[in-house]
């Protein structure tokens, strides 16, 4: 085998493991949570570490219409 056969050979075999790689990267789990009634409650909590911080906490609705609804402006009309 000449020097340019076995170097295609090298970077085809370089290639197969690195798309081999990336597939087993990739979450497969899924993402968000299941649709139904009521709301999600986030909450948010910083401290600055010298006395100061901010805490808050939101609810956000587990209706797709609902939660796209939010984005909406009121004065949008219809």
């Amino acid at each position: 085998m000449s020097g340019g056969t076995i170097l295609l050979i090298g970077l085809i075999f370089l290639a197969v493991i690195a798309l081999c790689l990336v597939s087993l990267r990739k979450d497969r789990g899924t993402r968000g949570s299941q649709p139904g009634t009521g709301f999600h409650t986030l909450r948010s909590d910083y401290n600055s570490g010298m006395g100061g911080g901010n805490s808050a906490e939101w609810q956000v609705p587990r209706d797709p219409q609902a939660y796209a609804k939010r984005f909406v402006p009121k004065e949008k009309s219809k």
